[in-house]
């Protein structure tokens, strides 16, 4: 295939987490690397759990990243294509019904498994006669269908994990289409492939498995399978998986915990690489040092303390303009000379308003050194304050007072804001204003 087309195909059953949005990016990043198609599919035949609001939560967080897809469709609209596939499966002998209870098929597993064997389903369905067959149909039993795999290995070159070898003997037949007439993932997800001419699938490797199955099957459709890659699963920091612990940290939470898409981005860009995180606010920068063959084998660590250190990287990158309308209303107030007087020192773009409220609005000082800030008041210039005062005042507060280093600074820093960590003081003054800072500097809420 000359063009390359991946999909991203989420089933709008729950929200986008960490780790579904990692395929997501990965595909988007491989695609706009090649210069190739992202494609969008809603794999919504889970009726039951499949919502509207799901989706659209989907749609919003991609939106938010910054991934627009170019193309997409969806499942349930492609219901007559699944069953007419299986026609032909079956027609060729590739496909055969089963007539099986869940219950029936659990005790077959359970004695198998009792007696050391693989559970492997055992074709039983193949040997039915016709009679067995109206017997069935005449208590009502609706039969589910599978895909009879050809007993050989198959194998491939997966762009992630290298030579991939797997014997069908080791696997149960897979359910194509379930009793209630419901297909299964594994055949819709390779009539869509080949319909929509998938050239990549690049997923968890929680699908190597499936995916051993599934090439035959694009095979016995007439078509060949796309090029694979099975990335290593998300975990914690500790090592252990993330899907009890922080699977369920969905998109829209870290969004509304002020974290920037692109910190976002920049990190699940590189997990599972030897690469080091490079934290940056422009997706072109993500895309331009992507590189699928990067990716290892080893279990891709997630760490939210990690992504936070990010985050705090990539605010420090962005322009006034940028953040402007996410601004609390009274730190728009400051523009873009309070925004570069603070952002260096801030974690989120929403702790802009805490410290505008800090310079504007009053707080209790704390008065550490009465020394040195009695000598700060009466040393103040006249005037309008600046920046520019900075260095020449506190040098001679050093000089009345005798304090210097961390005994100078400190002080000064506690009196006017309240907090012993933060952005430069020097400009921060202006915004404080000269009242408010003679008030605090001799111990008064101002």
């Amino acid at each position: 295939m000359s063009q390359i087309k991946v999909r991203f195909a989420p089933s709008p059953t729950g929200n986008l987490h960490v780790g579904n949005l990692r395929t997501a990016l990965v595909n988007f990043l491989f695609a706009r690397k090649a210069g190739g198609q992202f494609m969008l599919r809603i794999d919504d035949t889970d009726t039951e759990r499949s919502t509207a609001a799901f989706e659209e939560c989907i749609r919003a967080d991609l939106t938010w990243m910054g991934m627009a897809w170019d193309v997409e469709d969806r499942q349930s609209e492609r219901l007559d294509r699944y069953d007419a596939a299986l026609v032909q499966l079956h027609a060729d002998g590739r496909a055969y019904a089963c007539y099986e209870t869940p219950e029936e098929l659990a005790l077959k597993r359970k004695a198998q498994l009792s007696a050391g064997r693989p559970p492997v389903y055992d074709r039983a369905a193949l040997k039915l006669t016709a009679e067995q067959i109206a017997a069935f149909e005449a208590e009502g039993r609706q039969p589910h269908w599978r895909f009879r795999l050809e007993d050989a290995e198959v194998r491939w070159h997966d762009m992630v994990r290298g030579d991939v070898a797997y014997h069908m003997s080791s696997l149960s037949d897979p359910v194509l289409m379930r009793a209630d007439g419901r297909v299964i993932y594994t055949l819709a997800s390779v009539v869509d492939d080949i319909d929509h001419g998938i050239s990549h699938i690049l997923r968890g490797e929680d699908h190597v498995t499936n995916s051993a199955a599934q090439i035959q099957l694009f095979e016995a459709l007439g078509a060949q399978a796309p090029a694979m890659g099975h990335m290593a699963l998300l975990a914690g920091a500790d090592g252990e998986g993330l899907s009890k612990r922080l699977g369920s940290l969905s998109i829209a939470e870290l969004r509304n915990n002020d974290i920037e898409a692109m910190s976002i981005a920049s990190l699940l860009a590189r997990i599972g690489t030897s690469d080091p995180v490079v934290p940056t606010a422009q997706m072109a920068r993500i895309i331009d040092g992507f590189d699928i063959t990067r990716f290892g084998r080893a279990t891709a660590k997630f760490d939210p303390a990690g992504l936070a250190q990010v985050n705090a990287k990539v605010v420090q990158e962005l322009t006034f303009a940028a953040v402007a309308e996410r601004l609390d209303a009274v730190a728009v107030g400051g523009g873009e000379p309070f925004w570069m007087a603070v952002r260096d020192n801030l974690s989120g773009v929403g702790e802009a308003g805490d410290w505008w409220q800090i310079c504007t609005q009053p707080i209790t000082p704390v008065i550490e050194s009465a020394n040195v800030t009695s000598a700060a008041a009466d040393l103040l210039p006249d005037g309008d304050l600046e920046a520019s005062i900075w260095q020449d005042w506190t040098k001679a507060i050093g000089a009345v007072s005798g304090a210097k280093g961390r005994g100078l600074f400190m002080p000064l820093r506690l009196a006017l804001t309240g907090r012993e960590k933060g952005p430069e003081i020097a400009p921060l003054l202006t915004f404080i204003g000269r009242e408010r800072v003679l008030a605090r500097l001799r111990g008064e809420t101002a």
